[in-house]
């Protein structure tokens, strides 16, 4: 189970894993393993940050304590997978239509950090053959 927890109105939002009971450390060291193989590292980190970022714009946004931001997804890869530009921005539009506050920077933004991100997918298992 994964919490979202801030400290403080400065502090950036951090996630943190609970262990299932019962469960060693051993076997929590390797499933982080697994995830950093399957996933580049790079490219999660790239991901963490826009959503750091995010949770942040959207704190300001909706003036309000992370804990209180509107439930809305803001979904990378669905972003990606859109043909245009105008369709990205579209789409976040219609996630902020209770926002109160201009939401045009945020949206322009928030498109040019996309743009520099691969869409997550899991990549083939060492004995699938990839579509070629």
């Amino acid at each position: 189970m994964a919490t979202l927890t801030s400290q403080d109105s400065n502090a950036q939002a951090r996630v943190y894993f609970q262990t299932p009971p019962g469960t060693e450390d051993t076997e929590v060291v390797q499933k982080q393993g697994r995830v950093t193989v399957k996933y580049d590292r790079k490219e999660l980190r790239k991901r963490l940050n826009l959503e750091e970022w995010i949770i942040e714009q959207l704190t300001d946004l909706y003036d309000c304590e992370e804990e209180e931001i509107p439930e809305l997804e803001i979904d990378v890869d669905e972003l990606l997978d859109m043909p245009t530009d105008g369709d990205r921005a579209s789409r976040v539009k219609d996630l902020l239509v209770d926002c109160y506050k201009p939401t045009e920077d945020f949206v322009t933004a928030l498109l040019e950090k996309v743009k520099g991100l691969q869409k997550l997918s899991t990549p083939p298992k060492k004995n699938e053959k990839s579509p070629t």
